[in-house]
């Protein structure tokens, strides 16, 4: 069954991701991000600045949004939880179902040109931002 609380990330391509700089300002980025069950899920590669500012500030925002990132619903905060193993797998399963084109054609293009690989977050402990 799946949180009422996510049910609007269901329904749109994108999701704003708002992670928070050093200074504590907010950066706006719209990521693919999958729901399963009541686990919210997305995945970026490993050398963007939004890993970097997430392993500072794990604390984020989220919103269902358009795919070029204006918000189109209510902001829901959130803890950015790095996967690993069987879960990134589990998540990146999930991406691959969601996001066919993007996940399956795309970032497989784009780790090969990066020469990086993709991370896969948790979007945990989800609650209205206030």
């Amino acid at each position: 069954m799946t949180d009422p609380m996510v049910a609007p990330l269901l329904r749109r391509w994108a999701t704003l991701l708002r992670t928070r700089r050093g200074d504590g300002s907010w950066v706006d980025t719209p990521v693919n991000a999958a729901v399963a069950g009541d686990r919210v899920v997305f995945g970026t590669a490993a050398t963007t600045a939004k890993v970097r500012r997430l392993r500072r500030h794990p604390e984020v925002e989220i919103a269902p949004c358009t795919v070029r990132g204006r918000p189109v619903g209510e902001f829901l905060r959130a803890t950015a939880r790095p996967l690993d193993g069987a879960e990134a797998a589990a998540a990146a399963r999930c991406l691959r179902r969601r996001f066919p084109v993007s996940y399956r054609i795309l970032a497989p293009i784009e780790i090969r040109r990066r020469g990086t690989r993709y991370v896969f977050y948790e979007l945990a402990d989800l609650r209205p931002a206030e």
